[in-house]
């Protein structure tokens, strides 16, 4: 899988050197390069986020088929030892994984193109959050349900949150405003269920964008833009506490 990706990655390298127009004014390189950088590291950062999944859903149970977890539970290592190993040990992986590629993208932009973007490499750690929170999730859902299953709910879990991000920057426009505005008599209340719904979904596109911001040296003020972090490190917490407790009671054959 790694081989693969590594090969795509280089092979949109030819994408940097084609002329983009945008009404009528060519774009100069440096903005070329930044626009493809980003989506580039958007769909890296995706794809490692689902190969992480994958990778996480079967490690308990192929551990317990093939009697791994009885040999090492049966040292003197204590349950949490062997979850947090696990946790660490796909994690550490998986930031490899992710930071390769990315560097790659780095090392085609600051030889070739000669633009040095060193945020590039330092957005790629700060997703990294986004491969934890995967990781404990699938994890815990895979003591519940089946594997394939496990696998699904957080791929949706990410799906709606990527879709309730769009229309929630849609919702903001102008001309979406107005036509609430033309619509509603009465002016609505900020804090509705929906509302309330999606700032409580765990946030893995905000964690991205955060991320991206820095690659475009976007300059962010206030909490909102912080907020996707303080999310998804707050969901790391509560899953990997639900995790440790869930385990405790597994029946170790």
């Amino acid at each position: 899988m790694f081989v693969i990706c590594a090969l795509c990655v280089f092979l949109i390298r030819g994408c940097y050197q084609g002329n983009y127009v945008v009404n009528g004014q060519a774009l100069d390189a440096g903005t070329v390069v930044r626009t493809l950088s980003k989506v580039t590291f958007h769909i890296i950062a995706v794809g490692v986020m689902v190969i992480t999944a994958l990778l996480s859903m079967r490690i308990f149970r192929r551990d317990r088929t093939e009697g791994m977890q009885s040999c090492i539970l049966s040292k003197p290592i204590a349950r949490w030892q062997y979850v947090m190993g696990k946790i660490i040990g796909i994690w550490g992986l998986s930031v490899l994984f992710m930071f390769i590629l990315h560097s790659i993208v780095f090392l085609i932009t600051s030889i070739s193109l000669k633009v040095f973007m060193p945020e590039y490499l330092v957005a790629s750690l700060l997703c990294s959050i986004n491969l934890l929170f995967v990781i404990i999730a699938v994890l815990l859902l895979s003591l519940l349900m089946p594997d394939i299953v496990a696998f699904l709910c957080v791929l949706g879990i990410g799906i709606v949150g990527f879709v309730a991000d769009g229309i929630a920057a849609a919702s903001h426009s102008q001309i979406a405003q107005a036509m609430v505005q033309q619509s509603a008599g009465h002016p609505q209340s900020d804090l509705t269920w929906w509302r309330v719904v999606y700032l409580l979904w765990p946030k893995l596109l905000g964690v991205q964008q955060l991320a991206s911001s820095l690659i475009g040296s976007e300059s962010s003020h206030g909490f909102g833009p912080v907020y996707p972090l303080i999310n998804i490190l707050v969901y790391c917490l509560i899953l990997g506490v639900m995790l440790f407790k869930r385990f405790r009671h597994e029946d170790i054959v």
